[in-house]
């Protein structure tokens, strides 16, 4: 692959992955946030504005840093603490005892699972090509 093809694919692939973060973010969390608020409570989150008001920050930071490449580990870190607390709470497949929702929830849980892949790949790898981060460490070694 040449290296402008590496480069989109790379920016194409941060941004395709975090678009379900951000919009869950801005286009449901903000706007409803009574009622996620309530509904987080009802499911047994402790303290559940706060814990809202955390979220909503770990999904935009989160996805913003991964989309632009800026400290994309800290930002795979982020909504990986989102994820994990998001599916523990709300994806507890093993509490459901009808079929059809314990599927649903199962199948919810898998794709969690497979974001925090994903969240775990670019702690280990960095955004790749087309990032600050790949930038300013290409700078790093030419001043050095």
């Amino acid at each position: 692959m040449s290296n402008p093809l590496i480069g989109l694919t790379s920016v194409a692939g941060r941004v395709l992955l975090v678009g379900i973060f951000f919009m869950s973010a801005v286009g449901n969390k903000i706007p409803n946030f009574s009622q996620i608020a309530g509904y987080m409570a009802s499911e047994g989150v402790p303290a559940p504005t706060v814990m809202l008001t955390g979220a909503i920050a770990f999904l935009i930071v989160g996805s913003v840093l991964i989309a632009v490449g800026y400290q994309a580990r800290v930002g795979a870190a982020l909504l990986l603490v989102f994820l994990v607390a998001a599916t523990y709470f709300f994806h507890d497949f093993w509490t459901f005892d009808d079929p059809a929702e314990r599927q649903q929830q199962t199948i919810q849980f898998m794709k969690n699972a497979s974001l925090v892949g994903a969240m775990l790949f670019i702690m280990a790898n960095g955004a790749g090509a087309w990032s600050l981060d790949n930038r300013r460490s290409a700078a790093e070694t030419t001043t050095a």
